[in-house]
Protein backbone atom coordinates (compact mmCIF):
# COMPACT_ATOMS: atom_id res chain seq x y z
CA UNK A 1 0.00 0.00 0.00
CA UNK A 2 2.85 2.29 0.94
CA UNK A 3 4.31 1.68 -2.76
CA UNK A 4 1.37 1.25 -4.94
CA UNK A 5 -0.57 4.38 -3.87
CA UNK A 6 -2.10 5.21 -7.19
CA UNK A 7 -2.80 1.54 -8.38
CA UNK A 8 -5.15 1.12 -4.83
CA UNK A 9 -8.41 2.34 -4.40
CA UNK A 10 -8.94 0.64 -1.57
CA UNK A 11 -7.43 -2.15 0.57
CA UNK A 12 -9.60 -5.02 1.78
CA UNK A 13 -7.95 -7.03 4.85
CA UNK A 14 -9.60 -10.63 5.93
CA UNK A 15 -7.96 -12.72 8.37
CA UNK A 16 -4.68 -10.52 8.09
CA UNK A 17 -2.75 -7.94 10.20
CA UNK A 18 -4.09 -4.50 9.66
CA UNK A 19 -1.38 -2.27 10.82
CA UNK A 20 -1.37 1.52 10.58
CA UNK A 21 -0.08 5.03 11.15
CA UNK A 22 -0.30 4.36 14.39
CA UNK A 23 0.07 0.25 14.97
CA UNK A 24 2.46 -1.40 13.97
CA UNK A 25 3.90 -4.62 13.44
CA UNK A 26 5.60 -4.29 16.88
CA UNK A 27 2.32 -3.42 18.70
CA UNK A 28 0.51 -6.39 17.16
CA UNK A 29 3.14 -8.79 17.98
CA UNK A 30 4.57 -7.80 21.36
CA UNK A 31 2.54 -10.39 23.76
CA UNK A 32 1.29 -12.65 21.24
CA UNK A 33 5.21 -12.96 20.50
CA UNK A 34 6.15 -13.93 23.72
CA UNK A 35 2.85 -16.23 24.03
CA UNK A 36 3.35 -18.14 20.71
CA UNK A 37 6.90 -18.78 21.55
CA UNK A 38 5.82 -20.28 24.72
CA UNK A 39 2.99 -22.50 23.51
CA UNK A 40 4.75 -23.50 20.03
CA UNK A 41 7.87 -24.86 18.02
CA UNK A 42 9.85 -22.45 16.40
CA UNK A 43 8.72 -21.46 12.69
CA UNK A 44 10.97 -18.96 11.61
CA UNK A 45 8.58 -17.64 8.23
CA UNK A 46 9.26 -14.31 8.85
CA UNK A 47 11.60 -12.08 11.45
CA UNK A 48 9.48 -9.87 13.02
CA UNK A 49 12.45 -6.86 13.75
CA UNK A 50 13.24 -7.00 10.47
CA UNK A 51 9.77 -6.46 9.05
CA UNK A 52 9.03 -3.42 11.84
CA UNK A 53 12.11 -1.88 10.55
CA UNK A 54 11.33 -2.15 6.61
CA UNK A 55 7.77 -1.40 7.21
CA UNK A 56 7.13 1.97 7.82
CA UNK A 57 4.00 3.80 6.81
CA UNK A 58 3.52 7.22 6.07
CA UNK A 59 0.40 9.21 6.09
CA UNK A 60 0.53 10.87 2.76
CA UNK A 61 0.52 6.93 1.06
CA UNK A 62 -0.14 4.17 3.31
CA UNK A 63 -2.89 6.68 5.12
CA UNK A 64 -4.46 7.81 1.98
CA UNK A 65 -5.46 4.44 0.87
CA UNK A 66 -9.17 3.26 2.02
CA UNK A 67 -8.97 0.64 4.24
CA UNK A 68 -12.18 -2.02 4.78
CA UNK A 69 -11.73 -4.90 7.28
CA UNK A 70 -13.83 -8.02 7.04
CA UNK A 71 -14.04 -9.51 10.61
CA UNK A 72 -14.56 -13.15 10.62
CA UNK A 73 -16.24 -14.73 13.81
CA UNK A 74 -14.64 -18.16 14.01
CA UNK A 75 -11.49 -17.13 13.04
CA UNK A 76 -8.74 -19.44 15.57
CA UNK A 77 -5.82 -17.83 14.38
CA UNK A 78 -6.79 -14.36 14.93
CA UNK A 79 -9.72 -14.68 17.57
CA UNK A 80 -12.08 -12.31 17.08
CA UNK A 81 -11.32 -9.68 19.81
CA UNK A 82 -7.88 -9.64 18.54
CA UNK A 83 -9.60 -7.87 14.90
CA UNK A 84 -11.96 -5.71 17.13
CA UNK A 85 -8.71 -4.53 19.27
CA UNK A 86 -7.01 -4.03 15.62
CA UNK A 87 -10.43 -1.88 14.57
CA UNK A 88 -10.10 0.17 17.71
CA UNK A 89 -6.85 0.80 17.64
CA UNK A 90 -6.37 1.81 13.74
CA UNK A 91 -9.87 1.88 12.63
CA UNK A 92 -10.73 1.23 9.16
CA UNK A 93 -12.94 3.05 6.27
CA UNK A 94 -15.54 0.38 7.07
CA UNK A 95 -16.10 -2.59 8.84
CA UNK A 96 -17.79 -5.88 7.60
CA UNK A 97 -18.91 -8.83 9.32
CA UNK A 98 -18.92 -12.39 7.82
CA UNK A 99 -20.92 -14.69 10.48
CA UNK A 100 -20.17 -18.42 11.09
CA UNK A 101 -16.83 -18.43 9.11
CA UNK A 102 -13.17 -19.45 9.77
CA UNK A 103 -10.17 -18.40 9.43
CA UNK A 104 -10.36 -19.59 5.26
CA UNK A 105 -12.93 -16.78 4.70
CA UNK A 106 -12.92 -17.98 0.76
CA UNK A 107 -13.56 -21.83 1.61
CA UNK A 108 -15.87 -21.54 4.23
CA UNK A 109 -18.31 -18.96 3.00
CA UNK A 110 -17.27 -17.81 -0.43
CA UNK A 111 -20.23 -16.21 -1.48
CA UNK A 112 -20.92 -13.79 1.07
CA UNK A 113 -17.02 -13.01 0.69
CA UNK A 114 -18.12 -12.41 -3.06
CA UNK A 115 -20.95 -10.16 -2.47
CA UNK A 116 -18.96 -8.10 -0.09
CA UNK A 117 -15.97 -7.94 -2.02
CA UNK A 118 -17.89 -7.17 -4.97
CA UNK A 119 -20.16 -4.01 -3.32
CA UNK A 120 -16.42 -2.90 -2.13
CA UNK A 121 -15.43 -2.41 -5.29
CA UNK A 122 -18.66 -0.71 -7.06
CA UNK A 123 -18.08 1.62 -4.35
CA UNK A 124 -14.41 2.50 -4.38
CA UNK A 125 -14.33 1.72 -8.35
Amino acid sequence: MENFTEKLPVAVFVTALMPGLSLNISTLFQEDVTLATMLMRPLHLCNIENMQNKLIFSRKKYGSIRRVFIVSEKDKVGKEDFQRWMIEKNPPDEVEEIRGTNHKVMMSKPLELCDILNRIAGKYS
